[in-house]
């Protein structure tokens, strides 16, 4: 379950880029995180032919990636 909670933190920033609206955004961010869990969970069934990933993987591959490049944009946008 550790590297699920990604989704807590994406979730909220995938939201709000989708709906470019200021302030929390609740009900779009919860929809989001079930897409995206949804999501990792159909890729951790269906990436390796025979076998199945732990779903913590294939989340913390996804959000570490986006960190990744939240990070490299917000250090971009400085220089």
């Amino acid at each position: 379950a550790g590297p699920v909670s990604f989704l807590a933190l994406t979730a909220p920033h995938l939201a709000r880029r989708l709906t470019r609206a200021p302030g929390p955004n609740l009900l779009p961010s919860a929809i989001v995180g079930a897409a995206l869990l949804l999501a990792a969970d159909q890729l951790a069934q269906h990436a390796v032919a025979g076998r199945q990933l732990p779903v913590g993987v294939v989340t913390g591959v996804l959000g570490g990636g986006y960190l990744a490049w939240l990070l490299a944009g917000e250090r971009g946008g400085r220089r």
